[in-house]
C-alpha cells in the first residue's frame, strides 16, 4: 500500500475517533447535568468519587474530575501509551469544560427515570470515548494495573470492590435511598458501555472437530454463507497403542441466532462431531457479515 493511502486511512480513523470522543463528552455531560447532579445521585468509579466529594464538600465537579483522573492519565501514559494518555487528558478536560460552559435542561425529577437515563447517557458517553481510544473515567486503568500487580484479583473484582466502597460511603453521607438509586445508575451505565463496545450482534466462535470436515466446511460456506478457517490438529483420544491420525479442525464465527442452524447442519453430517462454542466480544475484518447466497 502506498504511503499516501496509509496516511489517508490513519487520518480518516483519527477524525472518526475525535467525533466519537466529542459525542461522548456531550452525552456524559448531559447525563451528569441533565439528570444526576440536580437529584444528588452519583455514578460509580472515579466519576462517582468526584460527585460524592462534590456533594459532601461543595467542591466544583468540573475541577474534581480533572484532579482525580490526573494520576490515572499519568499511569495510562506509562503503561498504555502516549497517544492514549493525550486523548484521555483532552477528553477529561473537555468533559470538565462541558460541565462549566454547556447548559443542559433539568429533564426530570422522577428518581427512577433519573437513575436509569442518567446512567444511560453517562454510559453512552464513556463508551463512545472508549471507541475513540480514550477514557472519561480512570477506573479501568487503575483496575488493570492493580490486577497486574495482584494476579489473584481480576479487573472486574477491583472495579467491584471500588464501587462497593463508593456506594457504602454514599449511603453514609447521602442516605440509603440515594445510594440505592446510584447503584441503579451505575448498572445502567455499565450495560450501555457493554452495548456500545460489544455491539448489538454478539458473535460466537464455534470450533468443529470431525472426520467429515470437508462436508461440514461446504455446508457452512454454501448453506449458511459464513467464512471458515481450517487448521490441522491431531486426535489425542484413543486406547494405548491405538493410532491417532491428523484431522482438520474448522473454526467459524456466527451470531447467536445462527447457532441452531449451524448445529443442525453439523449433526446431519456427523452426529458424533465435537463442537466448542465461545463468546466473542468484537470482530474486525474477514467474512463476518453473512454474505448473500442468492
Amino acid at each position: 500500500m502506498h504511503p499516501a493511502n496509509d496516511n489517508a486511512i490513519v487520518l480518516k480513523s483519527e477524525i472518526r475517533n475525535i467525533i466519537y470522543i466529542l459525542l461522548g463528552i456531550l452525552s456524559a455531560g448531559f447525563g451528569l447535568k441533565g439528570f444526576l447532579l440536580t437529584n444528588h445521585f452519583i455514578d460509580g468509579g472515579v466519576t462517582g468519587i468526584s460527585m460524592l466529594l462534590t456533594h459532601i464538600f461543595g467542591i466544583p465537579l468540573s475541577l474534581l474530575i480533572v484532579l482525580i483522573n490526573l494520576p490515572f492519565v499519568v499511569l495510562g501514559y506509562r503503561y498504555v501509551g502516549h497517544l492514549f494518555a493525550i486523548k484521555s487528558a483532552l477528553a477529561i478536560v473537555g468533559l470538565s469544560l462541558c460541565l462549566v460552559f454547556v447548559s443542559y435542561p433539568d429533564v426530570t425529577t422522577d428518581k427512577m427515570l433519573t437513575a436509569i437515563f442518567g446512567g444511560v447517557f453517562i454510559g453512552l458517553g464513556i463508551g463512545l470515548a472508549m471507541r475513540g481510544g480514550s477514557v472519561l473515567d480512570g477506573t479501568e486503568v487503575a483496575a488493570v494495573l492493580v490486577s497486574k500487580n495482584y494476579p489473584l484479583l481480576k479487573v472486574s473484582d477491583v472495579i467491584l470492590l471500588l464501587n462497593i466502597i463508593i456506594f457504602c460511603t454514599a449511603a453514609l453521607f447521602l442516605g440509603v435511598d440515594v445510594a440505592l438509586y446510584s447503584i441503579l445508575t451505575y448498572f445502567s451505565a455499565s450495560k450501555m458501555i457493554d452495548f456500545l463496545l460489544h455491539g448489538i450482534e454478539q458473535y460466537t466462535g464455534v470450533t468443529v472437530v470431525s472426520t467429515h470436515s470437508e462436508e461440514i466446511r461446504l455446508a457452512i460456506t454454501e448453506k449458511l454463507g459464513r467464512g471458515v478457517t481450517i487448521y490441522q490438529g491431531k486426535r489425542g483420544f484413543g486406547k494405548r497403542g491405538e493410532k491417532t491420525g491428523e484431522i482438520d479442525i474448522i473454526f467459524t464465527v456466527v451470531t447467536r441466532l445462527e447457532i441452531p442452524a449451524l448445529r443442525r447442519e453439523v449433526k446431519l453430517i456427523d452426529p458424533h462431531a465435537f463442537l466448542i462454542q465461545q463468546s466473542i466480544d468484537d470482530t474486525d475484518g474477514g467474512m463476518v457479515k453473512r454474505r448473500s447466497l442468492h
